[in-house]
């Protein structure tokens, strides 16, 4: 089987699917190697990129879905009459944050680092699907642990959680100052939005 048979089973098993499939999984199903079908479905994405098209190839992890070209997202929601999901709150940013950043996590530990309780919040983002169960804590009580979700990647715009930018190192004043001043810099930036949506 040449690349391009590859490519196109690639792109009508993702297309059939409608939600990530792993590469492993097409790779089984089509008689050749992983390493091969990551190699197509990167062919695939750039020449979607390139020839402007209205979908991509995205990867997350080791997964791979198609999905639409994020630079027409108005045109598809003014052509499907949908309205634009509610944004996250601050909590709930910030109950996202912690989990990203220091997953897996017990609720506890969420509640811990924000000195309030979490379970709505963290209620919600189960529900949107930006976070999900991931096992039990091996200790009385077997509390659940929670990690980022394959939506979380595709959400964010990257294929792996190590794309994160880097959180300062918090054990200096400079890594503090630093932190602040990314804070200051979004919070500034949301006020700048709201006065233009306003």
């Amino acid at each position: 089987m040449d690349n391009k048979e590859i490519e196109a089973k690639i792109e009508a098993i993702l297309f059939a699917a409608g939600e990530p499939v792993r590469a492993s999984r097409i790779a089984q199903v089509l008689g050749v190697e992983t390493d091969d079908i990551f190699k197509c479905a990167k062919k695939l994405s750039d020449e979607y990129s390139f020839d402007r098209r209205g979908i991509r190839l995205a990867q997350m992890g080791d997964s791979l879905q198609l999905c639409s070209a994020p630079e027409y997202a108005q045109d598809i929601v003014h052509a499907l009459e949908k309205r634009k999901p509610p944004k996250l709150s601050q909590s709930a940013l910030e109950v996202l944050a912690i989990c990203a950043y220091f997953q897996p996590v017990t609720r506890a530990y969420v509640d811990q680092v924000r000195g309030v309780d979490s379970s709505y919040t963290m209620g919600i983002l189960l529900e949107r699907g930006l976070i999900e169960t991931c096992g039990k804590l091996d200790v009385t009580g077997r509390p659940s642990i929670f990690r980022t979700t394959e939506l979380f990647l595709r959400t964010m715009g990257i294929t792996d959680i190590n794309e994160l930018p880097k959180l300062p190192d918090m054990s200096s004043d400079e890594g503090i100052a630093q932190l602040s001043s990314v804070i200051e810099s979004l919070k500034s930036e949301d006020s700048r939005q709201m006065t233009i949506d306003g």
